[in-house]
């Protein structure tokens, strides 16, 4: 079953782009056809693949009409993945597009016109509930949020479900949360696992199995344009996105 999934989170820091890029490699080694869209302004899927953020083939000018997708998606070093980059000039499309007919499914009317070619797509989305991340959520059929094992875990998560819940309201009727997966855990302190049984107690959402500890090859592996399989593929942070790989490929929804 294909599948389009959105890696969103309000807040910055709590592993979105460090999950887009190690989530895609390890479905990508395990067989998968994967494409990888780097929504936010930042690019750091984009560098953390390796590939070049000066390009002019990047999700901006797919957004503003200027190329189409299949002409900015390029291969990345690793087999059977596949990314549109983004870079700086994005931050500048939430003006440009003021005034444009149905804007928020801009991302969703191109990716239609390739999709047939992959098994999932991974939309990294911008740590903000901006017209990025909209277009984003109307083309996905899921929602993964990477929720950091820190004392303010659970803050503006309520905000990022109303979001959802609006979005599959007026805008896309089948978009579901695939799931909340936790990442940055330290199993050396107690705050690690008290936010853990918190979220649990306070959400309703699926929540992964697979919990990504804080990781030392993790962290170091975007600086080398690396996916960690490739930095350091039998580190404790690659065993950890495998073992989420394989969850998302066996989740039934």
């Amino acid at each position: 079953m294909k599948r389009t999934i959105a890696i969103a989170n309000q807040k910055g820091g709590v592993g979105k782009t460090t999950t887009a890029i190690n989530l895609s490699a390890c479905l990508a080694e395990s067989g998968q056809k994967v494409l990888v869209i780097d929504m936010d302004p930042q690019g750091n899927t984009t560098s953390g693949l390796g590939e070049d953020k000066s390009g002019d083939h990047t999700v901006y000018e797919i957004l503003l009409g200027e190329e189409k997708i299949e002409d900015c998606i390029c291969h990345t070093q690793v087999e059977n993945l596949d990314l549109v980059p983004s870079n700086v000039n994005l931050s500048g499309a939430e003006i440009e597009l003021i005034g444009i007919p149905d804007k928020e499914y801009l991302l969703q009317k191109q990716v239609q016109t390739v999709s047939d070619r992959y098994d999932f797509i991974l939309i990294d989305c911008p740590p903000a509930l901006s017209m990025l991340t909209v277009n984003a959520l109307t083309t996905a059929d899921s929602v993964l949020v990477p929720i950091q094992c820190e004392y303010y875990a659970l803050e503006g998560l309520s905000q990022l479900m109303y979001t959802i819940d609006l979005v599959r309201e007026r805008l896309n009727p089948v978009l579901t949360v695939e799931g909340v997966v936790f990442t940055m855990y330290d199993a050396r302190t107690n705050l690690s696992l008290q936010v853990v049984e918190n979220v649990k107690d306070h959400l309703k959402q699926r929540i992964y199995k697979t919990i990504i500890p804080r990781n030392v090859r993790l962290a170091e592996a975007p600086s080398y344009g690396m996916p960690i399989t490739r930095y350091d593929s039998r580190s404790a942070g690659a065993e950890s996105y495998r073992k989420l790989a394989r969850e998302v490929m066996e989740y039934k929804g």
